[in-house]
């Protein structure tokens, strides 16, 4: 008979312990899971276990969490059966059984990004198109024809058409009647904003209105607006309207979930763009916690724009954030492990070898190239003849003998500064590889990979093959 093993977990990793699980089969043993009612697995000591578990003699071994403290011996004395730590991470669990390793699809999002060209009047058609391209490029759903203030748009029909004829869903942003009039007979999928007392527009056009308070701290207008176009059976999108921090922020979030209860089924939106522009913090983790509110508010819109340049990935962290809290919603999960791509700054893992490893790898070291390695200790040169460690790249430049070779002073000078960044940031470094950025810098490497593909360019490492 093959073997039965006990997975023992708690309550936010149920769910997806029985995915990974499902997802190993065939395996050569059979399975259950028992949730000992605590909420995160991680917290689960052996103590608790002998406490709470209480059916467990079918199994022939017990699978516990790999961050589970405790001694594993005595517990499996207390419980007569051989008791396993498996990986720390569930997502490794059918590596560890020797299966192919878990991933996630992140083809699925259920959010729509309106991505806002907020100088559209004063781009020519020719601009607006390129721009767009970009936007779609990174992932937008929707292009957002801005409207700077006193600022005409004589070309507007033509930009909308423009728009349409290379395929793009579009949406005028203005609250000049007139001008949505303008934008909705151009042929504007949306037209952002109506309030109730422009709802008369919505009337005469077939464009999808989005719906705004006639002031932010007046959620009863777009309450009323709301329920205008529900009686007519009019397709729209409300929007609460966010907040900057400092500018009602906290109340603007709950205006968003006083709407989703009051209005269960409707469509919301969430611009995002007060928080990202009006904040200077990395846009990556801005985005991600805003799009984690819409995802539990089921607010399938957002608008955003990339006007500051801390925010020029605003579009593409949104649709990479969007994927990863699909995913994270669809197992019952947090949104971790799933995708690295939002972590720009540090990574989960980013000292691989601890400093006795790397110096015991120094030891076999037979030729005179340089090796660099980083662990929490800091940075590390070592070759056959020496062993340094440093923080501060500039520490080491007395202990590195090349003589007058500037080409490989040269590199030995980046890999250096690319290692002291990496063990400021606590990022991984891997010797004669750039940096990893996650998506923040994802435009940028494909930028540079066609310039390598389209012409000469230096030698990224002018010295002998013994110092890769």
């Amino acid at each position: 008979m093959p073997e039965h093993l006990l997975f023992l977990t708690g309550k936010l990793a149920e769910k997806n312990l029985h995915r990974v699980l499902e997802g190993m089969q065939p395996t050569d043993f059979s399975w259950q899971i028992q949730q000992l009612g605590v909420s995160v697995a991680a917290l689960m000591t052996t103590d608790m276990i002998a406490r709470r578990l209480k059916e467990y003699s079918d199994a022939d071994r017990i699978i516990i969490p790999g961050r589970c403290r405790g001694d594993i011996n005595k517990l499996s004395e207390q419980l007569g059966l051989p008791v396993e730590r498996g990986p720390e991470e569930l997502k490794d669990l059918p590596a560890w059984f020797g299966k192919e390793a878990l991933t996630y699809n992140l083809n699925k999002y259920d959010i729509q990004i309106f991505a806002e060209i907020v100088d559209a009047s004063e781009r020519d058609i020719n601009s607006i198109l390129k721009r767009a391209e970009y936007y779609r490029d990174q992932g937008a759903n929707i292009i957002d024809l801005g409207f700077l203030p006193n600022t005409p748009f004589p070309h507007l029909e033509e930009a909308v058409k423009a728009l349409k004829e290379n395929d793009f869903k579009v949406s005028v942003d203005t609250l000049s009647p007139n001008d949505l009039l303008r934008g909705a007979h151009a042929g504007a999928d949306y037209l952002l904003s109506l309030t109730e007392e422009t709802l008369w527009v919505a009337e005469e056009i077939e464009a999808i209105p989005i719906l705004i308070p006639t002031t932010p701290d007046n959620p009863p207008s777009l309450y009323r607006a709301i329920e205008i176009l529900e009686k007519a059976d009019r397709d729209f999108i409300a929007d609460p309207i966010l907040d900057p921090i400092h500018s009602g922020f906290t109340r603007s979030i709950l205006r968003y979930h006083d709407t989703r209860e009051r209005f269960p089924e409707a469509k919301i939106m969430m611009g995002i763009g007060n928080m990202t522009e009006l904040t200077h913090a990395d846009s990556a983790g801005v985005n991600t916690v805003l799009l984690g509110i819409m995802s539990e508010l089921r607010i399938n819109y957002m608008l955003t724009t990339e006007v500051s340049q801390h925010c020029k990935r605003a579009v593409k962290e949104a649709d990479l954030a969007r994927r990863i809290l699909y995913a994270s919603h669809e197992d019952g999960t947090p949104p971790r492990l799933i995708d690295d791509g939002l972590m720009a700054l540090h990574e989960r893992k980013p000292f691989p070898y601890s400093y006795n490893e790397i110096a015991d790898l120094a030891e076999s070291i037979k030729d005179p190239s340089y090796r660099i390695q980083i662990s929490k200790q800091g940075v590390h040169l070592f070759n056959r003849d020496d062993f340094f460690s440093a923080i501060d790249p500039f520490d080491h430049y007395s202990n590195i003998k090349i003589g007058d070779d500037s080409g490989h002073a040269f590199y030995l000078g980046v890999e250096l500064a690319r290692a002291q960044i990496a063990w400021q940031l606590g990022k991984t470094y891997t010797q004669d590889e750039e940096l990893g950025w996650g998506c923040a810098v994802a435009r940028e490497q494909e930028d540079k990979n066609k310039l390598k593909k389209s012409g000469p360019t230096m030698k990224k490492n002018p010295i002998k093959k013994g110092d890769q």
